[in-house]
C-alpha cells in the first residue's frame, strides 16, 4: 500500500475553519469527497477540493495508481503563522490584528483488492 502527498501552506483561513470541512471527506473515495465539496459554502471547501485534485493527479501521473482504488486516509489542517497587521485608535494609539494562516495536507492511498 503506497501514499501520496499533496499540500497547501500559508492559506489565508483560520485553521478551525478548516478542520469542520476536512472532517467531512476524511475516508471517503476522493470523487466522492469532490462531490461533496462541492456543495458546500465554506471558502475552506474550495481550497481543500483543489489540494484533492492535486493529490488526485500526484498519484496519478507521478506512481501510476489507478483512480478508482484511491481513498483518503489522511486530511488535517495545522495553524500557520499569524500575519500581524495593525489598526489606528484614538489618541494615537493602535491595536493588533492578527490574520490567522493554515497548512493543509491531504494523504491518499492504494486501496488493496482481495
Amino acid at each position: 500500500m503506497s501514499k501520496v502527498k499533496a499540500q497547501s501552506k500559508w492559506v489565508r483561513i483560520g485553521a478551525r475553519k478548516l478542520m469542520i470541512v476536512c472532517t467531512l471527506v476524511r475516508d471517503k473515495h476522493p470523487q466522492e469527497a469532490l462531490d461533496i465539496l462541492r456543495l458546500l459554502p465554506q471558502k475552506g471547501a474550495r481550497v481543500l477540493e483543489k489540494v484533492i485534485k492535486s493529490a488526485m493527479a500526484n498519484a496519478i501521473h507521478n506512481y501510476k495508481m489507478d483512480k478508482k482504488d484511491l481513498k483518503i486516509s489522511q486530511v488535517y489542517a495545522n495553524y500557520g503563522k499569524g500575519m500581524k497587521r495593525f489598526c489606528a485608535r484614538a489618541r494615537g494609539k493602535s491595536s493588533i490584528i492578527m490574520k490567522s494562516t493554515s497548512h493543509l495536507t491531504v494523504w491518499l492511498t492504494n486501496e488493496e483488492k482481495k
